[in-house]
Parts: C-alpha cells; structure tokens; sequence
C-alpha cells in the first residue's frame, strides 16, 4: 500500500517543480512511511510514498522500464501477478523484480489499455508512456484505492492519491463545492466525481483518465468494468460454488511479505475469511474491539479465534465522539459523516501494532444483501405492484404526511418513515432509506445563500438513474447496484482506505474479488434473501466451516451509540453548532441549528445523525480558510495582516 503524486504539463518542455513535488508527498506521507521515491523529465514527475508489503528489496517507485520511456508509480496490490508475469515472459518480457508494479508495466507494453482487463486486485495508478506521449491514470473496479485530480491554474494537471496531496500546491482553489455540500448532508459524504472542492475531482472506481501530451483539455473518465445489470440463472449448486470462489479469493489476498492478519467481529462476514484463511493453513492474528454502552462482540470474536486457532487481540475503547467529529476533516480531507469510521480506526491502530496487512469482511452486506433496507425494498415494491401509483401518492402520501414522526416510539409505532417510501416510486423509495437528512430538514438549516447554491440540485438523481440501469423486474438488484456505485466506494471504502492508510495499514476485502462480486450480484434474489434473512447463500456456503451461533446470530453495528452521548452533552454540541466556524461559513440558518439541538436534547426527537454530520461539517471548516466560502460568508472577512 502506498501514495502517489504527480504533476502532469502536456504543452510544457520544461521539468515540473519538484520542490512542489516533494511537498505533496510528504502530504501523503502517513500513507506510506517506509521511504519516498520521485521521477521527473520534460512536462512530467511522478511521487512515490511507499508502505513495503511485496519484495521489500526490489519494489521501489516510481518503476521505469528498462530504456526509461515507460514509468509507473502504483498504489495497491495485484493478486494475480504471477500469472500474468508468466505470461508476459511467455511474449518476451523480462522481469528485474519480484514486484507487482512491474506486473502492470510490462502489462502495458503488451496491451495498452487492455492491460486493465487482466488485473485482478486493488489498485490506484498513472502510467506515462514518453513515445506514446500518454499519461494513464486508472483506478480499481470497486473503488478501493484513491485517486483524485484537479487542473492547476497553469494550465497542467496534478493528481494524487489524497485530498492532502493536492491542497498542498499553493494556488490551487479551495473554493466550496455547494452541492458537495448538499450531498454530504444527504447521504453522509461527497460521491464521486465530487469531492467537497469544486476544483478537485475523484476519478470514479472503474475508470480511467487518458491525458496526451499537446492537449490541454482533460477528458471525461470511460468506464472499463461493468457491474451485471440483470439476473442470471441460479447456479445448480450455488452454496458450494461460492465457498470455492471465496476460498480461492481469500488465498490470493495472503500473499505478503510482511506479518499479516484480519479484523474479526461476531459477524458472519469477519468470521468467514478468518475461518477461511486458517483452512487454507493460514491462521491469522485476529482483531477485536469494543465500545463502552455499545454491542460488545469481543466474547464471541475470541471464542472463534480460538478455535482457528489464531492469536486474537481484543481492546476496549472509550473515545469522545464529539472530539472524534472534529478529527474527520485531518482523517478524511473532506467531511466524512459515517460514524462507524471511529471504531474502524480504533480496530485499525490495534492491528498495526502487530501487522502491516489485515483482511477484513466489507462488501459481504452489499453483494450478498445484509442490509436490512434491502429487505424493506423488497416489502415496499411488492406493495407498489400490488397498489396503483395514484392511490400510493394520495392516499398513503396522505397518510405518511400526517403521521406522526415517533423517534422515540417503539419500533412498531415509527411507521412514517414506511409509508413514505411505499408512496413513493421504487427509485425515489429506495433513496429514502439511504438519506441521512431528508431534503425539507437539510433546507430548513441552510442560509439563503446555500439554498439559492443548491437550487435545482437533487442527491437523488443519482439512484434514480442508476437504478434505471438494471432490470425492472429485479428491486433487489436495482438497489444493491446502486449502493455498488455510490455508498459502496463513497462511504465503506473510503472509510477503510482513510482510517486503515492513517496508521500505514494496508486492507484487503477478499470478498470484493471483482469476479466474486460479478457473480455475487447476478444471483437470484432468492438466493440472497430467504425467509426474512440476507445472506442465504453465503450462509450455506459457509455452514460446514463455521459453528451454528455465528450462523443465527443477528447482524450488529459497529458505532458508538451517539444519541444518548449528544444528548448528555447537548450544551457543547450547541456550542460548536452555533460558534464561529458554522456561523461564519454563510453555509446555514443559526436559528435552524439551535432548535435541531433543542429538539434532540428534549428527548422527544432523535437527531443524532444529522447532529453528528453537522459537528463533523463543524470540524472541517474550522480548518478551511475562509476565502473558500466567499460566495456565503455573511460577515466581513479579516485581512490577512
């Protein structure tokens, strides 16, 4: 795992500044702390910050070919490197390496482009071709690895792996992206392309950027993986294939030359690669924590590393949320609103305290369908079919209108949120039960100014069309595509890559192998959801390798309780709501912020999300120079002395 940087001038003969250079990557230093390596040449230079996982000798970035015209600096690991090395040496190449860099830049002089077809692993990556006058910048088919991009006042292009690294280039606008705003409100964080500065973009998982020497314009990112948008037939025997198929992927994934481990909850997903890899005579350390007043799996977490047979090291952590909200901004470099990235770091500090590698169970919700909302759009569209749209709009649009909103109920009796979604067109449904703020209550806190910004922009547009892309027979595999493409790379990668990256620990999700998910999602709804339950397949697959209490045992989230914490604390989350950063932005209604905070410390509504994406908002621009927002800022700016 490492950092990349670079600094690309197509229509320039001159070499980039590479005190420049040097300053974006120490920037992304945490990212890599094992050393640093730079390239530079006519118009072009390349960094690299380096975490040393694969042939510690001879890794070193960026990698050139051996006359010097193709060069390369990678972040990521190729699983299936020495297959293609071998192929490669069956065309004529020779390899001076152990390394998978050097995988990806014979690759390209076999296949140009095609060479993204073969890789299997995470990877994030700018290639530059001198005789082809190209630069390649690539990204993985899930969005496991960043890269983000921006052009330079200038003229020229940098990118790098991080945020850090291109708000180190003195010059570059930090200008606030409205509707970056606006979608972090809503959904938690900022999708690609966007990120929360209009002059800075992340090239989308499964994407690449292909900039020539001579034009200046930057094209749009093409896409050269595709999820399946349509069901297959069920395979004859589906338990059994996906046991195979999520071994041979578990395997791949040990491939280190440094210690290597995995995270380890009472969940099924966790449980599963841990008990996978010691089948395949790899028991690894394993990693547990807990959380005062929050479900504690540490008991459970033991209990089955000990039977694998692994060391296990468990910890239980008592940190400050609202402190915790300030620190997102430093962590994310942007506003990161999924609480859950707090214990994710925690876990992450203790596993790099014995290893460098950790494998870890995310994408088993997303492909397999263990989000309980999968299972509410199952319910709702089977009510829209069997109910007319005019009377879905009128007559339970009435009724969820008037209903009213019971936080603080029994679950049985907080019914809105329901028959809102069933009155509403699947798409539009769907978007609810992913909405961390609906849009009368992000509107309501906004200032005139943010509002009049935002006009026209709707989040939910997004799943709107990427759920028309598949098969409107298939709900579950319109929604599961549409978190594949939005709070997949958006929020559970991205909040492993930035807390994991923070300590230099390297993850690798086994069950988002790129042809593991292709598979996953084209089963049949059936196979995933059965008797009220996700996961049916993953279950039987998993049955004869794992005892039957993890099996039945419900599934549990990883984060701090927060709304008892920011209701206790209700005169500090005032405090900051209603202080100079907040205030001073332009960004929202002061009056709005103070009644959210009251309503929440009263007991009678439960605000704690919005709350916490408010505070964590709060923390970022506490940190971000007030020319950025400008075009809000209601107060008279100091000049800088």
């Amino acid at each position: 795992m490492c950092a990349i940087a670079g600094l690309f001038h197509p229509t320039s003969t001159r070499l980039p500044d590479t005190g420049l250079l040097r300053g974006m990557a120490h920037a992304l230093r945490h990212r890599g702390p094992d050393g640093e390596g730079f390239w530079a040449e006519a118009g072009l230079a390349f960094a690299h910050r380096r975490l040393a996982i694969v042939d510690l000798a001879g890794g070193a970035q960026p990698m050139a070919s051996d006359d010097g015209a193709v060069v390369l600096t990678f972040n990521g690991e190729i699983y299936n490197h020495l297959a293609l090395r071998r192929e490669l040496e069956a065309l004529g190449h020779r390899f001076q390496t152990r390394s998978d860099t050097e995988a990806i830049l014979h690759g390209w002089r076999a296949w140009g482009l095609g060479v993204l077809d073969r890789l299997n692993g995470m990877f994030a990556f700018a290639l530059w071709d001198r005789d082809r006058g190209q630069l390649l910048l690539a990204r993985d088919r899930l969005g496991e690895k960043p890269l983000h991009y921006a052009r330079l006042p200038d003229g020229g292009v940098a990118f790098a792996s991080e945020i850090g690294g291109l708000l180190a280039i003195p010059g570059l606008s930090r200008a606030i992206d409205p509707t970056a705003v606006d979608d972090y409100l809503a959904l938690g964080y900022v999708p690609d392309p966007n990120t929360i500065h209009a002059a800075i973009k992340r090239l989308p998982a499964a994407h690449f950027l292909l900039l020539r020497r001579g034009e200046t314009r930057i094209p749009a990112p093409l896409r050269y993986w595709q999820a399946p948008r349509a069901v297959a037939a069920a395979p004859a025997q589906a338990a059994e294939e996906l046991a195979e198929r999520l071994q041979a992927a578990v395997e791949a994934r040990l491939m280190s030359d440094v210690p290597l481990g995995c995270f380890l909850s009472g969940g099924l997903d966790s449980s599963a690669i841990a008990a996978l890899s010691a089948r395949a005579g790899h028991p690894l350390d394993s990693f547990t924590i807990g959380f005062p007043g929050a479900a504690d799996e540490r008991a459970e977490a033991a209990m089955l590393a000990a039977r694998l047979g692994g060391t296990h090291h468990a910890e239980m952590v008592d940190s400050d949320p609202i402190a915790a909200a300030r620190q997102q901004g430093a962590i994310f470099g942007e506003p990161f609103g999924d609480p859950s990235a707090v214990p994710t770091l925690a876990v992450c500090r203790l596993a790099r305290k014995h290893v460098t590698v950790a494998l870890s169970g995310d994408g088993g919700d997303e492909i397999f369908a263990g989000y309980r909302r999968y299972r509410w759009h199952q319910m709702a569209e089977a009510v829209r079919r069997f109910i007319p749209a005019r009377i879905r709009g009128s007559v339970i649009g009435g009724v969820a209108r008037a209903y009213p909103k019971l936080d603080r109920a029994p679950r049985w009796l907080r019914a809105k949120t329901t028959l809102t979604e069933i009155s509403l067109d699947s798409a539009m449904g769907y978007y609810g039960t992913v909405c961390r703020m609906a849009d009368r209550q992000r509107r309501g806190l906004m200032s005139r100014a943010l509002r009049t910004a935002v006009d026209g922009h709707d989040p939910a547009a997004r799943f709107a069309a990427l759920m028309g892309e598949c098969d409107p027979d298939e709900p579950l595999l319109q929604a599961q595509y549409a978190d594949l493409h939005t709070y997949l790379p958006g929020d559970i990668l991205t909040k492993v890559d930035r807390t994991s990256m923070a300590v230099s620990l390297e993850v690798r999700p086994p069950l988002l192998d790129h042809d593991l998910v292709a598979w996953g999602l084209a089963l049949p709804a059936s196979l995933k959801l059965h008797g009220g339950q996700g996961k049916h397949v993953l279950r039987g697959a998993m049955t004869p390798f794992l005892p039957a209490e993890v099996m039945r045992r419900p599934k549990r989230g990883f984060a701090n309780p927060l709304g008892q914490v920011l209701r206790t604390h209700a005169g500090v989350v005032r405090d900051r709501l209603l202080g100079d950063a907040m205030l001073d932005s332009g960004l929202f209604d002061a009056a709005a912020l103070g009644l959210l905070v009251d309503q929440h410390e009263s007991g009678r509504f439960d605000h704690a999300q919005p709350l916490w994406h408010l505070l964590v908002l709060e923390g970022f621009l506490s940190g971000v120079d007030r020319a950025a927002l400008a075009g809000f800022a209601p107060r008279p700016m100091a000049l800088a002395g």
